[in-house]
């Protein structure tokens, strides 16, 4: 595409200022991340380099920057979680397009072992990319101190337990959100409500078993909570032995929306009706809460937001400006199998 202010030749900067009506320099910041622009010149300026057809010549800021103007999206899981939790992928493509409007580009890195998680590190330090999202973390995770340690700029996917002071995050409100599932189903006149938890080294799996013995206060009992992986098949299992332990229950909490895809079909194989014998009620609504039989109960991420306020929380941080940690509420939304 030509420049709209010349006719000819490749779009510049100068072209770009002049179709958004702001100086070079407000284009320049925009392009170098946005900081201190405000949200109508931001606005301004990205449909001014769609509308020139502007890019940036990466090559040349790099060298001028010393940066690589790319981030990585750094999953501390199996490879295979990747697709099989579809929370993951949803944050992918948020963070990417985040990155896009920048003209910057997001590396995919998977570190599920400790050795994709020493090269990972190493590749991070050798200044591949500017900075890290890090996407589901663990409590004492070495990756997350190796990061920290070599001084990487970082923001985590939820509270980083063990670093909350040391590294910036973005989070859903876990405890909020739990207490209002639980609330929920009691209020449909369940009383003994179970809950498949996530692991306890993640801060999904801690703050929301939090969240659901708060809300259950004297009514809470050991009994009715078993510990999960986030994958359907642990959901199962965890409802296999709610059952054993608790025939009488009435309503199950999971922690995220494929375990409760697997307590379902546990209860279905048990020839318990959802929600007529037991009520189920997931956390995330990622796509497959909608596809479930029966369509899931459950609390809604806002995850298209997570993801851009850790790319623009990055880039702050990339920039000098303190770590903060921002903590984003989660929604009910009701459907039939609760």
């Amino acid at each position: 595409m030509v420049s709209t202010a010349t006719g000819r030749g490749r779009p510049t900067i100068r072209d770009v200022a002049a179709a958004a009506g702001v100086s070079r320099g407000t284009v320049s910041r925009v392009i170098n991340g946005g900081h201190w622009v405000s949200p109508e010149a931001r606005e301004a300026v990205e449909r001014a380099i769609a509308d020139t057809g502007y890019r940036a010549n990466q090559h040349a800021r790099s060298l001028a920057t010393g940066r690589s103007n790319s981030l990585a999206f750094l999953l501390t899981e199996p490879q295979d979680m990747l697709f099989a939790d579809p929370n993951f992928a949803i944050l992918l493509r948020g963070a990417a397009e985040a990155l896009a409007r920048r003209g910057m580009t997001l590396v995919l890195l998977v570190a599920g072992t400790p050795t994709e998680r020493e090269n990972a590190a190493a590749y991070v330090a050798d200044g591949h990319v500017d900075g890290v999202l890090l996407i589901s973390t663990h409590a004492d995770d070495p990756l997350l101190a190796d990061l920290v340690a070599r001084g990487i700029p970082t923001v985590s996917c939820g509270l980083p337990l063990g670093f909350t002071g040391e590294v910036a995050s973005v989070s859903v409100d876990e405890i909020g959100g739990a207490r209002t599932m639980v609330r929920h189903l009691r209020s449909t006149g369940r009383r003994r409500v179970a809950m498949v938890a996530g692991p306890l080294d993640t801060p999904g799996g801690r703050y929301r078993l939090d969240g659901y013995r708060d809300e259950l206060g004297a009514d809470f009992d050991e009994r009715y909570v078993v510990h999960g992986d986030y994958t359907v098949e642990s959901g199962a299992a965890a409802m296999e032995e709610l059952l054993a332990r608790a025939p009488d229950l009435d309503a199950v909490f999971a922690a995220s929306d494929t375990m409760a895809a697997g307590a379902i079909a546990t209860l279905r194989k048990h020839g318990r009706r959802v929600p007529d014998d037991v009520a189920v009620g997931g956390f995330d609504d990622a796509g497959l809460a909608a596809t479930l039989d029966p369509p899931l109960t459950t609390m809604h991420q806002p995850f298209d937001l997570i993801s851009a306020e850790m790319v623009g929380l990055l880039l702050d941080v990339i920039a000098g400006a303190p770590h903060k940690s921002v903590t984003m509420p989660a929604s009910l939304v009701v459907r039939t199998s609760a």
